[in-house]
């Protein structure tokens, strides 16, 4: 016997053509109210005194033009740093976590480091810890230790961000409830096993969308490893203005790193949305 085709009802349609009004009303509006925000700032902005001299200053498209090329080819160091430096310090940054979570009494010396080292590298400017392992490393002639500034840019690298990250994944690894270790190990699983199979697992799902925030951080700190001498886009950038005395390639670069970020940031924010669903739906415990 066959069912009649279900036939919405009245009051439904006219909800739902409702609900249809509203979302091309709000997308007008936002439209509307984008436009007139942006041409509110480009008549603010050209129409000032000194605009004419920023503009052949900053944006003059000749010196664009002879920036694209170095600063790309610069740019690929940056994209290699990113790739070795953001895997060192998630494996670092997990290590110190790790350290940091065990329990007893015979740990605490490893804690107390651990401790100290997050406290340290976090609290210590960027910047200075660049300029202290870049020429302070070679300055102690040690042998066998490397003085290119690359290699030590990007440890310095490392050394600041394993820090942030540490927390981060101390962060995920103690909002486990303690019942899923106590489940784990009430079924026989070892501490190494209910770590690698219960707690890290959600653990890192949880912190994921943070973790990639610091990733998108460390992708614009590479840059700042031109103070050593490390040829990048920003240090290209650098010997592009000081050749012509405009600063229209330090835009250049700029663009480069905001067009490298701008994909991370929205993967974090659709990591961060998704995990919010999951967790209100119930399948992140």
């Amino acid at each position: 016997m066959r069912r009649d085709a279900y036939v919405p009802s009245e009051r439904r349609l006219a909800r739902e053509a409702y609900r249809r009004s509203r979302a091309r009303r709000s997308a007008l509006i936002a439209a509307l109210s984008t436009v007139a925000v942006a041409a509110v700032l480009y008549f603010v902005i050209t129409g000032s005194p000194g605009w004419p001299r920023t503009r052949q200053t900053f944006f003059d498209g000749h010196y664009a033009r002879e920036a694209v090329s170095p600063v790309l080819h610069g740019l690929v160091l940056n994209l290699q740093l990113l790739a070795v430096c953001g895997a060192s310090a998630l494996l670092l940054g997990l290590a110190i976590a790790l350290v940091r979570t065990l329990r007893g009494p015979v740990f605490l010396p490893l804690r107390l480091l651990a401790t100290v080292y997050v406290d340290f590298f976090r609290g210590l400017p960027l910047i200075v810890l660049l300029l202290i392992v870049v020429f302070g490393v070679p300055a102690l002639q040690l042998t066998g230790v490397t003085t290119d500034p690359v290699a030590l840019g990007g440890t310095a690298l490392v050394v600041n961000y394993s820090a942030y990250m540490a927390e981060v994944f101390r962060a995920g690894i103690e909002s486990v409830h303690p019942s899923q270790r106590a489940a784990a190990r009430s079924l026989g699983l070892s501490y190494r096993q209910t770590l690698r199979h219960v707690v890290l697992p959600q653990a890192v799902r949880r912190v994921l969308p943070a973790l990639v925030n610091d990733l998108v951080s460390l992708q614009k700190d590479t840059g700042l490893v031109y103070i050593g001498g490390a040829v990048d886009a920003v240090a290209a950038a650098h010997i592009q203005a000081a050749s012509s005395f405009n600063y229209t390639p330090y835009v250049v670069a700029g663009l480069a790193f905001v067009v490298l970020t701008i994909p991370m940031t929205r993967f974090a924010d659709w990591l961060g949305r998704r995990t919010d669903r999951q967790r209100a739906q119930g399948a992140l415990v």
